[in-house]
């Protein structure tokens, strides 16, 4: 069992940054596959980014690639969203993710625990 909690949202203008943050409490944390997905108002979730166990391998969204970048530091079960350069489009809420697949996936379907989510509010 994993509880992911997300912090770090907020209220920024058009090409600023944030950090997001997730902490994971349970057991390993890892051996689980993480990712970022976001929901904005009348839309689906959609993936942003993943990472694998160690860190070393990440795969992101074409809509993100190049602005935001996943990384992850085990000896603090934590996972982190750096996202630069933010558009409007990115307001979403945020949602960390934790997979026991044995690869990086980009469905929501493969992930087993889910945060409650962090609101990104982007003004032009």
């Amino acid at each position: 069992q994993l509880r992911l909690v997300e912090s770090g949202g907020g209220l920024v203008q058009a090409g600023d940054s944030l950090r997001l943050s997730c902490g994971a409490s349970g057991h390993s944390f890892d051996t689980h596959i993480m990712g970022w997905f976001r929901q904005a108002p009348g839309k689906k979730r959609e993936f942003v980014a993943t990472i694998s166990w160690s860190g070393d391998s990440t795969h992101y969204a074409d809509s993100v690639k190049g602005r935001f970048t996943i990384s992850r530091d085990n000896a603090k079960n934590t996972v982190y969203l750096q996202m630069n350069g933010l558009r409007p489009e990115d307001t979403a809420v945020y949602f960390c993710a934790a997979s026991a697949a044995l690869n990086m996936v980009s469905n929501d379907l493969a992930y087993n625990y889910w945060g409650q989510g962090t609101q990104v509010a982007v003004s032009s």
